[in-house]
């Protein structure tokens, strides 16, 4: 491998963030805002903390709202490591983040802080060949994915509302787990503004400037039938993610008319209300046409190739972020069954007018682990 194409070291990330924090903290103590006679900025208020311990892992249903900044870290653990041992060590360090009683946060207070660890099918193999996420996910058109940016045996999913925190904890965690872990991509996201969809449900605008993961379990009893593993016992409480990181042809879709950006997608730009009517919640009318004849909903749109009674599966619940450079999304969906994805972008391969504008450059699947706690070590069920 060049060395340019090496991920970086601990010890160089460490370096850089620190040069990164204090450049920050001599812009923040400029003439002007030290000056006394004038105002004092209001200070936000800390975030609620979000408990990393309990059934489920944090990070997925919890905040109900996700956090606006996301770092997604991809790794691969060494051929003699002992999964049990590290996943046990890195959920005492993610409690220790979590609670503001680890010293690595360099005084910040953690806030809304979660980390979500998942492993992959590698791993997930050597537990049981059978078990849910044993399986890779297949390749699919549009992609140009370097070898290092498909698979994994490590998913650490970072969140929080103060971008300071991701590369501090993702530093802590990296450092916990020492050599036994080798990086293979991470990648930094934010989400976009949140807009009122339904009752008590926000979702946020992409990079195209439509409402994205309006769709998906958002009650307790629609995450239990198509979010959450009820089985066997080693899984239980845990779910299944993949990771797309997608470049999108901004220029392109810009050029389009609001007329047909929306026919690619089969909503209203700026309401997120299909096509066929309604709200931004209803379930879209697929059948519904015009006068003449013609669907409301074009045959092509993403809402009609995506649609999960038509392709025959669950709901996935989508937690995406967009990212900056280059401008894309990282596409994140938690289901009980790979197939949800699999067969909804199978689908959507054979003719989507959304997908031409999109390039995946990685791609992953792992198993969330069942949550934890003090008297159960994150990861033991599966590999204690």
């Amino acid at each position: 491998m060049h060395r340019a194409d090496r991920p970086p070291s601990r010890r160089a990330f460490l370096d850089v963030t620190g040069v990164t924090v204090a450049a920050g903290l001599v812009a923040g103590c400029s003439p002007d805002s030290a000056r006394p006679d004038r105002p004092t900025p209001a200070t936000a208020a800390t975030p609620a903390p979000v408990p990393a311990t309990g059934r489920y892992q944090a990070g997925i249903t919890l905040p109900r709202t996700a956090q606006r900044n996301l770092l997604a870290l991809v790794a691969d653990l060494g051929p003699a490591v002992a999964p049990g041992p590290l996943l046990a060590e890195l959920g005492e360090t993610v409690r220790a983040l979590t609670t503001g009683s680890a010293p690595r946060l360099l005084g910040l207070p953690p806030g809304d802080l979660t980390v979500t660890v998942g492993v992959g099918p590698r791993l997930v193999r050597m537990a049981g060949p059978a078990l849910p996420g044993a399986a890779d996910l297949p390749r699919f058109s549009r992609e140009r994915i370097a070898t290092r940016a498909r698979g994994g045996d490590l998913l650490l999913q970072i969140c929080a509302d103060d971008p300071l925190l991701l590369p501090v904890a993702a530093a802590a965690l990296l450092d916990r787990a020492g050599d036994r872990v080798r990086e293979r991509w991470r990648q930094s996201a934010r989400r976009g503004t949140d807009v009122p969809v339904a009752e008590g449900l926000t979702a946020p605008r992409n990079l195209l400037g439509f409402i994205d993961g309006i769709v998906g379990p958002h009650t307790t009893a629609e995450q239990e039938r198509d979010l959450w593993l009820a089985g066997p016992p080693s899984v239980a409480g845990g779910t299944l993610a993949v990771l797309r990181r997608m470049e999108l042809d901004l220029t392109r879709f810009a050029a389009l008319s609001i007329a047909e950006q929306e026919a690619v997608f089969g909503r209203r730009r700026a309401s997120g209300v299909p096509l066929s009517g309604g709200t931004a919640a209803s379930g879209p009318q697929l059948g519904a046409k015009t006068p003449d004849g013609r669907y409301l909903i074009p045959v092509d749109a993403h809402v009609r190739r995506a649609n999960p009674t038509v392709v025959g599966v669950g709901h996935m619940l989508r937690r995406s972020y967009s990212t900056d450079e280059p401008p894309g999304l990282l596409f994140i969906s938690f289901q009980n069954e790979l197939r949800t994805f699999t067969a909804t972008l199978s689908r959507m391969d054979a003719s989507d007018a959304l997908l031409p504008f999109t390039t995946t450059t990685a791609s992953a699947t792992f198993l969330i682990l069942p949550g934890f706690g003090r008297r159960r070590p994150l990861g033991s069920p599966l590999f204690g």
